[in-house]
């Protein structure tokens, strides 16, 4: 159990508010199948190429935008690859984001969250904490998440989000940067996440800390020591 007397949660997604599997089986599955398709019928799009052709850069096969618009299929062989490879490349989880919405506004994604996430984060929010969302997905994609998840729309709860644009999540100066966005002291956020390295930054950057414990979850690592919870009902504020 934490006793949190802070002001502002933090939360990780993957691992903390929604199960592993879900992210790799679903929504990377979803991805996969939908990334070539989706690259021709945006090749005409600046935004989108640009993206793409980022992509092929992180992957070892660079592209230029021109290129991936006259031949989509390896701008998605790269992109598949860095998805395998679960590699954080900023301009791959936009790409998902955008991929992600038809998929979100059709109906065909629902995103999973655990039982305990809703009521607590209505609980945590009604109470006046400022509850924020820090990951890898990007900004769109954890909208479009939250927005449409098995328990509704989960949105009206958060008052911010953070992806890589802000900094690597195993870096505690990205903590350092969110805590002056939110205008809190870093001892005054609660970060709760599954990733060992990522606690060991916000933790070094002075923000509290809780290890998610979920089913399916891997072994935490890091260096710290965490408290663990199991639910956000084990969090008491």
């Amino acid at each position: 159990m934490i006793v949190f007397e802070g002001r502002g949660i933090l939360l990780d997604v993957e691992g903390t508010t929604s199960s592993i599997s879900f992210v790799y089986d679903v929504l990377f599955t979803y991805a996969k199948a939908q990334i070539g398709e989706f690259l021709a019928a945006h090749r005409h799009d600046i935004r989108v190429m640009d993206l793409a052709a980022a992509v092929t850069t992180s992957a070892g096969t660079p592209l230029t935008a021109a290129a991936v618009a006259a031949d989509s299929t390896r701008g998605a062989l790269a992109a598949i690859d860095l998805m395998n490879r679960d590699v954080k490349d900023t301009a791959l989880k936009e790409l998902q984001g955008l991929i992600w919405r038809s998929g979100f506004e059709s109906g065909l994604l629902v995103a999973h969250v655990y039982d305990d996430v809703p009521p607590a984060l209505g609980a945590w929010a009604d109470s006046g904490l400022d509850v924020r969302i820090y990951s890898s997905g990007s900004i769109e994609a954890q909208k479009l998440f939250f927005g449409h998840t098995a328990a509704g729309d989960l949105t009206p709860h958060l008052r911010g989000h953070y992806d890589t644009t802000t900094g690597p999540k195993r870096e505690p100066a990205s903590y350092t940067r969110i805590a002056a966005d939110m205008e809190l002291e870093p001892r005054q956020i609660l970060f709760v996440s599954d990733v060992g390295a990522e606690l060991d930054a916000a933790r070094t950057a002075g923000l509290a800390t809780g290890w998610a414990l979920r089913p399916g979850n891997r072994d935490a690592g890091g260096v710290l020591e965490h408290e663990p919870v199991s639910s956000f009902a084990e969090i008491v504020v």
